[in-house]
């Protein structure tokens, strides 16, 4: 698809924001869905305004990119790094978090889809011995609804020490295991849901194992490759982010204290649970993709979607998020939180279109609560309530 610059650009305070059209449905003679139809309009005005809050609140950056059956908004405010005062962009790379949950649980399913996976299967059947029960099944652990306890609590009890003590440590999944067996399970298996990272390095595990590859390997193989995502890398253990990027900034537990830079680390506390990076652009074709019907069978992309309500506005499936907006839009994607970034990358229920909003801080809750704005903005428009 050939992308051709509107003449217009709108200037709001330090926010550029460009809208870039090519109706790709037109291109190809596709009809527009009805419910890529229902969607009103994106509200650039209202982007803007989540991105200037975010920065207000605290965050040094802050950027939002929406792909719209062929149009892109654009929009980014603040710095991508603290030092040189380069101003961010929406082109530069960041650590996405949990959002790697999505391309684990995406792999998982594919492999389920290939007959080499039964979801309803204990783990121990795949992992002989891992688990402390065999009723932990794929599909438990995928919709953290297995009791396994999330080590990262204990880890990050304090942020900044916490960070320091595994920014450069290299651990196998099977330590990651081990540190949440020591602890009792928080719930029985399949009872509740109860969110853990643990349940993703099982997934990584699980990986590695039914195909004899690393998690690296199938991800490009798999997603990485067929989407063409020229900004997606899984580089552990390695502490480099490729190319041109935004750095990312802790924020201490302590008001006052001053942000420290997070952007060198293995992420190796996470790995299949939050190591992958990533771009706006690369998320949004992933999920647009994704919830499109490109990367699973219509029977795998259902039970994905078969959701466990979380709380009055978030579900969770099957390693995706569904969160329902202010409009009566229900949006699917996930969230991320890795040392130094916050992330939401979302999409309309058949992926016509998509969200991705990051800032470069965490352990800031008031940035993530403006940076929420961005997907009302991209999916409620104009009429998106007002907080």
């Amino acid at each position: 698809m050939i992308s051709a610059t509107v003449g217009r650009g709108v200037l709001l305070g330090a926010v550029a924001l460009s809208l870039l059209a090519v109706p790709a449905r037109a291109a190809t003679g596709e009809a527009d869905t009805p419910a890529a139809a229902a969607l009103p309009a994106p509200d650039p005005v209202g982007l803007a305004a989540a991105l200037r809050s975010a920065v207000d609140r605290g965050a040094p950056g802050a950027l939002a990119r929406i792909d719209d059956q062929g149009r892109t908004f654009e929009a980014a405010r603040g710095v991508a790094d603290r030092s040189s005062r380069r101003a961010l962009t929406t082109d530069d790379r960041f650590r996405v978090g949990s959002v790697t949950k999505t391309l684990t649980a995406v792999v998982l399913l594919q492999l389920a889809d290939e007959d080499r996976l039964t979801l309803d299967a204990p783990v121990n059947r795949y992992l002989p011995g891992l688990l402390p029960d065999d009723r932990i099944t794929v599909r438990d652990v995928l919709s953290h609804r297995s009791g396994l306890y999330d080590y990262t609590k204990d880890l990050f009890a304090d942020s900044v020490s916490g960070f320091e003590a595994v920014r450069n440590k290299v651990f196998t999944y099977r330590q990651l295991v081990d540190l949440s067996l020591k602890k009792p399970l928080t719930n029985e298996p399949g009872a509740a849901y109860s969110y853990s990272n643990t349940n993703f390095v099982v997934a990584g595990m699980l990986i590695e194992k039914l195909t004899g590859h690393s998690v690296r390997t199938e991800y490009e193989n798999r997603i990485f490759g067929p989407l063409k995502l020229r900004d997606t890398f899984y580089v552990h253990p390695s502490t480099a982010i490729p190319g041109r990027y935004a750095r990312g900034y802790l924020t201490p537990d302590q008001g006052g204290e001053p942000l420290v830079d997070a952007t060198d680390q293995t992420v190796s506390w996470a790995q299949s649970a939050g190591a992958i990076i990533s771009s706006a652009r690369d998320l949004d074709v992933f999920y647009g993709a994704l919830l499109g019907g490109k990367l699973l069978s219509a029977a795998r992309l259902g039970e994905m979607e078969r959701f466990t309500p979380v709380d009055g506005t978030t579900a969770y499936g099957l390693g995706l998020r569904r969160r329902d907006l202010s409009c009566g839009v229900s949006v699917y994607g996930h969230t991320g939180v890795v040392q130094g970034y916050y992330t939401y990358a979302f999409a309309s229920v058949d992926g016509s279109r998509s969200l991705t909003a990051v800032a470069n801080t965490s352990n800031n809750g008031k940035v993530l609560d403006a940076l929420a704005g961005a997907l009302e903005a991209g999916f409620c428009g104009g009429g998106a309530a007002k907080g």
